[in-house]
C-alpha cells in the first residue's frame, strides 16, 4: 500500500518537523517504511519513545532555531513541515509566530540553497477560514482566523506564497480538517461525554465538524510531495463529509451500548464564564478550565468541500466517519481510558 502511494525514490533524504506529535509520528513511520532516509526535528523536551525503533536522524532543538534548521536541512530533497504550536489559552502570539512563521521562513530560505530540493509540504489548517458562513467551504472561502494559532498559520501561508513566487520554490499547502484516530486523545473527552445519560450541546447551531483520519491525511501528504498538479496549491484534506457533533455522540454511545440524550444549553453564559476564567488564569500562567475558543467551537460550522483533494491528488478517503470513530473508540478502550459496558 505504502509503496504504491509513495513515489519518492527509496533512499531519498527527507525531513519531518513535528515528528514526535500525533500526525508526525504516523507520517514518519510511513516514510521510513517506504525506504526513505528520514531526518526529524524535535524539541529537547520531546520524548522520542514512540519512534525509538526507527532509523531516524534526530535534530534536537526548537523548530525556529536557525542553527538547528540549517543543519537539519542539509541535503534534504523533501520537507514535511508538520510542526505546530500547542494550542493553549495561556500561549502568546510570539509563541505561535515562532513555530508557524519563523520556522517556515528558515526552511524556505535553506531550501532554495539546495539545487536538488524538490518540494516543501507545508501543513496549515482549515481553521484559516474560520466559521463558514455559506457551507460547504472551499480553498477559496474568505479567510477568517479566530485566534492567534489560526492567524499565524495564515501568515505563514501568505509569506510562503510570496517568497516562493520570487525564488521559484516548489511547495504545496495542506489544510487538514480536524485530525483524529488511534494515537490521539483530542476526542477522548467528547467520547466520554457521549457515554453519559445526557450529552450537552451549547447553542442552537448544527455544530458541523469535519474530520480527517490521520491515515488518510498522511497519505495525502505523501501523494502531494510528488504530484505535479499539487505544485503551488492549497488543498483542504478531510473525510468524505462533515458530521454533526450530536451524531458523533450517538455513534459512540451506540458502540458502547449506552443511551444518551442530547441536551441543548444556552451558549451566552458559557462565554461569560470563559472570559472570567481567562481573566483570572492568564496572569497566573495557568491553563483555564474553560475558555472562549472552546465555547466558540459550538457556535461554528466546519463543513468543507474536499473535491480539490480528490481531483488534484486522486485520493479517496479510506475511512468513513463511523469507521474511524469506532476504531478510535476501540483504541481508547485498549489504552484503558474507556471501558465497555458489561453484557447483561
Amino acid at each position: 500500500m505504502m509503496e504504491a502511494l509513495c513515489k519518492i525514490p527509496a533512499g531519498t533524504p527527507v525531513l519531518v518537523t513535528g515528528a514526535t506529535g500525533f500526525t508526525g509520528t504516523v507520517l514518519t513511520r510511513k516514510l521510513v517504511a517506504a525506504g526513505l532516509k528520514v531526518g526529524a526535528v524535535a524539541r529537547t523536551s520531546s520524548s522520542l519513545e514512540s519512534l525509538k525503533d526507527l532509523p531516524v536522524e534526530w535534530f534536537r532543538g526548537d523548530v525556529f532555531d536557525e542553527s538547528v534548521l540549517k543543519e537539519a536541512m542539509q541535503g534534504r530533497e523533501y520537507v514535511f513541515h508538520v510542526a505546530a504550536a500547542f494550542r493553549e489559552a495561556k500561549g502568546g502570539y510570539e509563541d505561535y509566530w515562532n513555530v508557524h512563521v519563523r520556522s517556515t521562513q528558515l526552511i524556505a530560505e535553506e531550501a532554495i540553497k539546495n539545487p536538488l530540493f524538490k518540494r516543501l509540504i507545508h501543513i496549515s489548517t482549515f481553521g484559516v477560514h474560520g466559521h463558514v458562513e455559506n457551507p460547504p467551504g472551499t480553498e477559496e472561502s474568505p479567510y477568517a482566523p479566530g485566534d492567534d494559532y489560526q492567524r499565524t498559520k495564515l501568515e505563514a501561508e501568505r509569506w510562503l506564497r510570496e517568497f516562493a513566487g520570487t525564488h521559484d520554490l516548489d511547495y504545496t499547502i495542506i489544510r487538514p480538517a480536524a485530525i483524529y484516530g488511534p494515537g490521539d486523545r483530542r476526542l477522548l473527552k467528547l467520547f466520554k461525554m457521549a457515554t453519559r445519560p445526557f450529552f450537552p450541546l451549547l447553542g442552537k447551531g448544527k455544530c458541523m465538524y469535519h474530520l480527517v483520519h490521520v491515515d488518510d491525511l498522511t497519505n495525502c501528504f505523501i501523494i502531494a510531495a510528488t504530484e505535479p498538479a499539487a505544485r503551488g496549491e492549497a488543498i483542504i484534506c478531510g473525510g468524505d463529509e462533515p458530521i454533526p457533533i450530536a451524531d458523533i455522540a450517538r455513534i459512540v454511545a451506540d458502540h458502547f451500548g449506552v443511551k444518551t440524550r442530547v441536551v441543548r444549553l444556552p451558549i451566552g453564559p458559557f462565554f461569560l464564564l470563559a472570559d472570567l476564567c481567562e481573566a483570572v488564569c492568564r496572569p497566573l500562567k495557568v491553563e483555564p478550565p474553560i475558555y472562549r475558543r472552546r465555547v466558540a467551537f459550538y457556535s461554528k460550522d466546519r463543513d468543507f468541500d474536499v473535491s480539490k483533494m480528490r481531483r488534484l491528488l486522486g485520493y479517496q478517503p479510506q475511512f468513513s466517519n463511523r469507521e474511524g470513530l469506532i476504531q478510535t473508540a476501540d483504541w481508547y478502550v485498549e489504552q484503558g481510558w474507556m471501558k465497555r459496558r458489561k453484557a447483561g
